[in-house]
């Protein structure tokens, strides 16, 4: 329970990746009182663990096996599920530390099955990454391990997006 009074929000994430109850709804029902309590608006958020190339905390922790990276099938029938349960946000993750990230195959799956905020995170190194996940169809980029490791990435991706926005603006997709 470290929630901050000066949030504006929390992804109230469920586990939909995953067989183990405690994640589904075990640990919702633990703090419910609390996050009413809070104040703070809640987006329930459909949390798959997808494979990133090594075992993670996450994994660990929620004794739950990832989605293989090669199977955007399956993630994408996953939020589709979620979906259709009301959820209001998927998020792919590779969790931290990973050696890949999320393939752009299975961002474009997932964005063609929900028409949903999708946010991914796990093993992003790179600029180029982030804007392959962003034509794939995803809002939002998590980038963790990477700052911490190398707290100029941050400018590094900065500044590449920039240019990138301002290129894209000079010369617009052409639809056709």
């Amino acid at each position: 329970m470290q929630i901050s009074s000066k949030a504006d929000a929390l992804l109230l994430l469920t586990l939909i990746s995953g067989r183990n109850p405690e994640y589904l709804i075990g640990q919702h029902v633990a703090y419910a009182a609390s996050l009413r309590d809070s104040g703070l608006e809640l987006i329930p958020t459909g949390y798959l663990l997808i494979d990133g190339g090594k075992s993670t905390t996450a994994h660990y922790m929620t004794q739950t096996l990832p989605i293989p990276g090669d199977k955007p099938d399956i993630a994408a029938i996953t939020a589709l599920a979620g979906s259709q349960l009301g959820l209001k946000a998927i998020y792919l993750d590779c969790g931290s530390g990973a050696l890949r990230p999320v393939s752009v195959a299975m961002v474009a799956a997932v964005r063609q099955a929900v028409d949903l905020p999708i946010i991914v995170g796990g093993g992003i190194t790179h600029a180029e990454q982030i804007l392959a996940l962003r034509q794939a169809g995803a809002d939002w980029i998590v980038v963790g391990n990477a700052i911490e490791q190398n707290p100029a990435i941050l400018t590094e991706i900065t500044q590449k997006l920039r240019v990138t926005a301002l290129d894209s603006e000079a010369h617009p997709p052409r639809v056709g």
